[in-house]
């Protein structure tokens, strides 16, 4: 694996908001402490539609000493400042600034922006969660900020990476099939593909596309960006509703039956390094401090 490059780029978040994750305290937090910014939405898997997707940005930091030592909290919002909440992420929507505020769907031109506290990141990312893990293997073009401290991390992604990540790729894939036709638990939150194709086609999308990582990652270790093909163009073909929903159910299944029997037969560890992790954790905080 080539060395991991440092990219000393845009660590401006947009202002604080009206919501428990938002705040202007929380938001200096994420900048200051931030080490790794990067594109994880449809652009960086190379499934985006023109003109229809959001841009789906995740971040990393690092906290103040006070928040991991000490009990301090930040303001829920920028209103309810006498209500408190550990810092475990800054999150922002551009679409909340727009009439409607939290209640606006995310659409072409809208940024969505999470960064996660380090310590919060690396509990998600051991358990083998797909979203957080996407941070690790994204390619130096969609980086848009990643020092020293982040170059490190990306560098031993193995670390994270175990047999963990079968049942987690699992429920997602799941979730995503359930809500791709509106099945009882699930719902959709764009009624027009299913009118116009039976089936909500870009939950369908997801799904096949975590299939497709999921046993990548199973049987490499590494997750590629974008979707090599001729994955991507399948995975394409689903989201402008090309494929009948008979042909996507059945595509669903084998990536489903493929990840339950890795689950069991993958050369991955059964765990991952947590002792690495740890210790990663501890030296960039006292580091960090330090500075």
């Amino acid at each position: 694996m080539p060395p991991v490059s440092v990219v000393d780029g845009d660590r401006r978040l947009p202002p604080g908001f009206d919501h428990p994750h938002a705040s202007e305290e929380a938001r200096r937090i994420a900048e200051d402490g931030m080490i790794l910014r990067v594109q994880v939405g449809s652009g960086v898997h190379g499934t985006s539609i023109t003109g229809q997707d959001d841009r789906d940005e995740m971040g990393i930091c690092l906290e103040p000493a006070r928040f991991v030592t000490g009990l301090a909290r930040v303001p829920r919002g920028v209103e309810e400042v006498d209500r408190e909440v550990g810092f475990e992420q800054y999150q922002r929507h551009t679409v909340w600034d727009q009439p409607g505020g939290l209640a606006n769907r995310s659409g072409a031109g809208d940024l969505d922006v999470v960064v996660y506290s380090a310590r919060k990141w690396c509990r998600l990312a051991l358990a083998g969660n797909p979203t957080v893990l996407l941070a690790l293997f994204v390619p130096d073009e969609e980086v848009v900020h990643r020092d020293e401290v982040g170059a490190e991390l990306v560098a031993e992604a193995p670390r994270f990476v175990s047999r963990l990540a079968a049942d987690r790729f699992l429920g997602y894939l799941r979730s995503q099939q359930a809500a791709m036709t509106g099945e009882v638990g699930a719902h959709t939150n764009r009624p027009e593909l299913v009118a116009t194709h039976g089936y909500d086609t870009k939950f369908a999308m997801h799904a096949l596309r975590l299939g497709v990582q999921g046993v990548e990652l199973l049987t490499t270790g590494r997750i590629t960006l974008p979707v090599p093909e001729p994955d991507l163009g399948f995975l394409r073909s689903v989201r402008r509703g090309e494929v009948p929903l008979a042909d996507v159910r059945e595509a669903v299944g084998r990536a489903e039956a493929r990840l339950e029997a890795l689950r069991d037969s993958s050369d991955l560890p059964d765990q991952p390094d947590r002792a690495w992790v740890d210790d990663w954790l501890h030296r960039s905080h006292l580091a960090y401090w330090a500075r």
